[in-house]
């Protein structure tokens, strides 16, 4: 189901968004070196209940996996998501950075 999701990278607002359903999901975050910090994370609540929280969240780490920089998660619904799958994405954390 990832890949079926077209994420947008919203530089101007810095955020990544993913419409569905005519409705907007976003992950804001901040660039620092060859680091993404991802710190706030807003989804509608019907797309909250029908899963897209994993898809959208999966994607956006996809993304940064494939820009090949690192990423510290700060806003709480990522870090648990990190939390809940640590060894998956754990190669993306920055040297030092334990979730």
């Amino acid at each position: 189901m990832t890949e079926d999701v077209a994420i947008i990278d919203n530089e101007f607002l810095r955020q990544f968004e993913l419409e569905i359903e005519g409705k907007m999901a976003r992950i804001e975050y901040a660039l620092q070196d060859r680091k993404i910090f991802l710190t706030k994370y807003d989804m509608p609540q019907e797309l909250e209940e029908k899963g897209y929280r994993e898809v959208f969240i999966e994607a956006v780490f996809k993304e940064v996996k494939d820009r090949e920089i690192s990423l510290v998660p700060t806003s709480p619904e990522i870090v648990g998501f990190m939390r809940k799958n640590r060894r998956k994405y754990k190669s993306l954390l920055p040297v030092g950075i334990n979730i």
